[in-house]
């Protein structure tokens, strides 16, 4: 008896030991299949196109389909399946953005495409529109240019000789004191005025002109900084002041620039209609004008002489290739700001009674003498 017990008990240590076996050989593969888990998900957050796949999948209808197959692979098999499939999902769903591509639908690479600016040409006949227009006045002549003098500065031959050349040809500032400046609507370019042909909306104001103006001399190389600030808004008063302010700004941080434009829109009195343009080829084009102040006014203006012969140098330009774009310089005793810079000008474009469209037009033509003069 003593023998057999004994024996039993062998045997039951023997099969104690097996089953602790079993035991520990099932934690071990359950460790395993729980660290390839968490080694799957770590992977699947890796691939950066996971996140582009749930972000398009209504646009794509196979996506759901293959999310899945992907899922039952991952259910069945290991780490390396599980990157197969997304592999799969990948190429499947790059195929599809191909034929969208090719179908033209949502073509990314047309979208970023650079837009096409129409310059300007130069052989084209110019006359000028009577219609909705003043007849100019002016009591000085320099050549083909004429001048409207309203200050009390005397302006001789000598001051109007355009022999001036500027250091730095490429370098622009065009900002506007009268931002909310506007224009009569048109059937692309309808707004609801915010005041008399007045608008905070900059793709409806004078700020629009100057974007314009600023797409085009960039197609000749040159360097501009445009500046959209409110100087008008919510208050009138002070326009000039706070304008100052924000050019002396850009000038601290580009100080070797010299022309600067403060790009306004023309008014005269109460006559809305009043609309002042040439035509040029096929298009009409809202005509310009020299604005230029002088130290009549009492503040010190040293460069006001530098900056009447930059007008007429750009003026005369004006007058070769496109005659009538160009009203008369009016000289007032104000300074304007334009002490700054011995290339400072106000450049009023068209009137209340002008289309945007016109004004765009003329910023065409503008960017052309600019860079005929500045070559």
């Amino acid at each position: 008896m003593i023998n057999v017990t004994v024996v039993n008990l062998k045997t039951i240590i023997k099969y104690f030991i097996m089953l602790l076996i079993l035991i520990l050989c099932i934690f071990g593969i359950k460790q395993i299949f729980e660290k390839s888990k968490q080694i799957g998900k770590e992977f699947n957050n890796r691939v950066p196109n996971i996140s582009f796949i749930s972000c398009i999948k209504s646009t794509l209808p196979n996506l759901e389909k293959n999310k899945v197959i992907e899922e039952k692979n991952v259910a069945h098999s290991n780490t390396t399946s599980r990157s197969l499939g997304l592999r799969k999902i990948l190429k499947v769903e790059l195929q599809m953005l191909d034929t969208v591509r090719e179908d033209g639908e949502e073509n990314i690479e047309q979208t970023q495409t650079k837009e096409q600016i129409e310059m300007a040409k130069t052989d084209v006949d110019t006359k000028e529109i009577s219609d909705n227009n003043i007849t100019p006045k002016y009591n000085e002549v320099y050549g083909t240019v004429k001048i409207k003098n309203e200050s009390n500065k005397e302006i001789t031959q000598e001051i109007l000789t355009p022999n001036i050349s500027l250091e730095n040809k490429k370098d622009v500032i065009i900002f506007h004191t009268h931002t909310c400046e506007s224009y009569t609507t048109s059937e692309k370019f309808n707004y609801e005025m915010t005041g008399s042909y007045r608008t905070t909306d900059l793709n409806f104001s004078v700020a629009r002109v100057g974007t314009e103006l600023e797409k085009q001399l960039k197609e000749y190389g040159f360097l501009v900084t445009h500046d959209t600030t409110y100087h008008d808004y919510p208050e009138y008063s002070g326009s000039y002041g706070k304008s100052l302010e924000t050019v002396k700004n850009i000038l601290n941080s580009k100080p070797d620039t010299q022309m600067v434009i403060d790009l306004h829109r023309d008014a005269v009195g109460s006559k809305p209609e009043y609309a002042p343009s040439v035509q040029i080829g096929d298009e009409t084009a809202a005509q310009m004008m020299f604005v230029i102040g002088t130290d009549g006014g009492g503040l010190q203006h040293l460069n006001w002489q530098q900056n009447l012969k930059f007008a007429v140098k750009v003026q005369q330009k004006a007058d070769e290739l496109y005659p009538g774009l160009f009203r008369p310089i009016i000289v007032r005793n104000s300074r304007y700001n334009q002490h700054l810079t011995k290339a400072s000008t106000i450049i009023e474009v068209g009137a209340t009674g002008n289309t945007m469209e016109q004004c765009l037009v003329s910023m065409k033509y503008l960017a052309r003498i600019l860079n005929e003069v500045n070559k």
